[in-house]
């Protein structure tokens, strides 16, 4: 079976708070780390033996996964001392692999949701002989991404950084994040140093006259780098609109632990989460949010499109929207914090300490 692996390393610096205690493919998206949905679709396409590539918190993950058993996963674990980029990570873990040279070895981006068919991918890579194989997906706005032009049969013509200027916007097919490679080519990935695969390998790889080719699924795909993409994927999963076999439980409008306390009277929508030990008090309004372990948001509370960290309390009667609300911070009673606002972990804001209408 194909073997895979994952690059888990990043600090996911644009996500604090959320990541000051915990690494980003950790962060618990639809009730369990995120990392879990990426296993769990990985195993249902085949794979049986994966290697995480660790850098930022790398004691994290072991402890959770195990040995991978428990998702029917052999895992290993390989921590870089010092940041190698997505090349660098692919060839430091190169040893743990048991590919032959010609076999295709899977590679994902570990902050990606994605619908993409990954027995699909695998196929196309083989079907063509390429060296590697991309996914692509097509967006709207492809100005934040680099581009990926491709000919009639899908092989890669370029790479292209960031469009500046329209004329610059030859496609709006963007590198996806996902990838097969022929074993044998993570092999001539120079080691000791980072290596960005996007920057270094790919280009030289076009430049050296190897077969590259781009298979565009564009089924879902959500890069998970922003507070608010985090919390919508969350709730994405949780609706159904993003297919992952590791939700636990039904999708639905909301999704409750079982160790949860929601009063009767709270509402829950638009694919809001209640992870383990959290609380929800009467009357509170909570729609397309997470609210992580042991969170407490009290009576009359209304909260749209946020992230509640662990053992985070939001006062009653507090309005959130667009907020990510660190790991232990208490946001007192009568609160009004709008979009794009962080408060960071073990932080205290006083009741009716911040408002954007007046207290009466």
């Amino acid at each position: 079976m194909t073997e895979a692996i994952l690059l888990v390393g990043g600090k996911g610096t644009r996500l604090r708070p959320l990541t000051v205690n915990t690494p980003k493919p950790m962060v618990p998206a639809a009730g369990v780390p995120f990392l879990t949905h990426q296993l769990a679709r990985a195993r249902a396409a085949g794979v049986e033996h994966i290697v995480l590539a660790t850098s930022y918190l790398a004691e994290v993950f072991e402890p959770y996964f195990g040995d991978g058993s428990r998702l029917g996963l052999h895992l290993e674990y390989v921590t870089e001392e010092e940041p190698l980029g997505t090349g660098g990570a692919i060839r430091n873990v190169g040893s743990r692999l048991h590919s032959g040279p010609d076999d295709p070895v899977l590679i994902f981006n570990g902050d990606i949701l994605t619908g993409l068919d990954i027995r699909a991918l695998v196929d196309e890579h083989e079907t063509t002989g390429a060296d590697v194989s991309l996914h692509l997906s097509r967006v709207e706005d492809p100005r934040a991404f680099g581009l990926v032009p491709t000919d009639a049969t899908g092989r890669v013509q370029a790479f292209l950084e960031k469009p500046q200027t329209p004329e610059e916007i030859v496609t709006d097919q963007i590198n996806a994040g996902a990838y097969v490679f022929r074993r044998s080519v993570i092999d001539t990935i120079p080691t000791g140093r980072p290596v960005s695969v996007e920057r270094e390998t790919f280009p030289d790889l076009l430049a050296s006259g190897a077969h590259l080719q781009g298979m565009v699924d564009s089924t879902y795909w959500l890069d998970l780098g922003t507070p608010q993409a985090f919390v919508r994927g969350s709730a994405d999963l949780v609706l159904g609109r993003a297919p992952s076999p590791a939700v636990p439980g039904r999708r639905g409008d909301s999704l409750t632990l079982p160790t949860a306390s929601v009063a009767p009277g709270a509402k829950l929508t638009d694919g809001t989460v209640v992870c383990e030990n959290a609380t929800v008090g009467e009357g509170a309004r909570i729609s397309g949010s997470a609210i992580l372990a042991g969170a407490t948001v009290e009576a009359g509370a209304v909260v749209t499109d946020s992230l509640i960290g662990r053992g985070a309390h939001v006062g009653a009667r507090t309005v959130l929207t667009g907020a990510v609300i660190g790991d232990g911070a208490t946001v007192g009673a009568d609160n009004e914090l709008q979009s794009g606002v962080r408060v960071w972990c073990d932080a205290r804001i006083p009741a009716a300490a911040v408002r954007f209408s007046s207290d009466q």
